[in-house]
């Protein structure tokens, strides 16, 4: 049983079961430091192991995080950090091609 955000993903693995719950990545038991709502998000997952009936059973929590502000912001990229992103992102390719080129793959 998985318990997670990221739907289309999880579904393209095509796990047994999967407790959706749409909040933003990193926060799939519910809000910091809201014991309530993730006892309940935690307790409704572990229940969909004894209650799905057939595979690839998806349940979507009723829980909600209050506003949809998070997904306009969700991979947003500020002006201000562009430049620094990219030299970023310039810095890993290089790094990685150097280790290919030296023989070193992913599964090393």
């Amino acid at each position: 049983m998985v318990l997670g955000s990221a739907t289309d993903i999880i579904e393209h693995c095509g796990v047994p079961r999967f407790y959706f719950v749409d909040f933003p990545l990193g926060n799939p038991c519910g809000k910091p430091y809201d014991l309530e709502m993730q006892r309940n998000i935690v307790g409704a997952a572990l229940d969909l192991l004894e209650t799905a009936s057939r595979p690839r059973t998806v349940v979507k929590d009723p829980n909600n995080w209050g506003s949809d502000e998070w997904r306009q912001r969700y991979m947003e990229i500020k002006p201000e950090d562009r430049e620094r992103m990219l030299q970023q992102g310039e810095e890993r390719r290089r790094k990685r091609q150097h280790l290919r080129e030296i023989g070193h793959t992913r599964q090393d």
